[in-house]
């Protein structure tokens, strides 16, 4: 089963948005959430748990609610505002325009200062498409997608996209390959030698 990073998520009654981020449990080495980005300028990014998920293929997720429920589901991202000090701007109004931001009164005290927070288990981690690949001897690539067992849940490969621009490839890795997931980087056991002994596919790109 796919869990791919940057499909097209499918809810019951249409499109709903599409995939940002897998939630891993690194010690299970499981999937628990696929975090949805809701079609529409400023909706937020939602948690979805994986047993909302129906199918999926390497393009495209099938949710089992519709998009009413999926507005419902918990925000990824939790938005804390702080009391903190930020400079104050100075613009020629006839020059710029800030938008969709409004300036504050000089004089308003105190400012604060918006902090976003990750709405997921301190245990587990976010990873998203383009997140780093280290090898024993340096960086390989790239986090293209996961592949899961629907038995058990269990990851089984890690996809990596390895290249530059249109010149680029795709290696499936055995799970087994990777040491530990950290929240920016995937670390494997073996090196890049290794690696160039596994088949490869050429990589699909998105047009636009």
């Amino acid at each position: 089963m796919f869990f791919p990073i940057g499909a097209q998520v499918q809810c019951s009654d249409g499109s709903c948005g599409h995939s940002t981020y897998v939630v891993i449990n690194p010690i299970s080495q499981t999937i628990t959430d696929v975090v949805v980005k809701e079609d529409g300028f400023g909706h937020p990014e939602r948690l979805v748990p994986v047993k909302r998920i129906m199918s999926s293929t390497s393009d495209e997720i099938r949710l089992d609610c519709n998009r009413k429920e999926l507005e419902e589901m918990k925000p990824f991202l939790n938005v804390e505002f702080v009391s903190g000090t930020m400079p104050h701007l100075t613009y020629d109004p006839d020059q710029y325009m800030f938008w969709p931001y409004n300036l504050p009164p000089a004089d308003l005290e105190p400012e604060y200062v918006p902090l976003e927070h990750e709405q997921i288990p301190p245990e587990e981690l976010a990873v998203q498409r383009g997140t780093r690949v280290e090898a024993t001897d340096g960086l390989v690539g790239h986090v293209s997608e996961f592949l899961v067992n629907p038995a058990n849940g269990h990851i089984t490969h890690l996809v990596l996209r390895k290249g530059h621009l249109w010149n680029t490839r795709e290696v499936t890795i055995p799970v087994t390959y990777i040491k530990f997931i950290e929240e920016t980087t995937v670390f494997l056991t073996v090196d890049k030698h290794s690696l160039e002994e596994l088949p490869t596919a050429p990589a699909w790109h998105p047009l636009g």
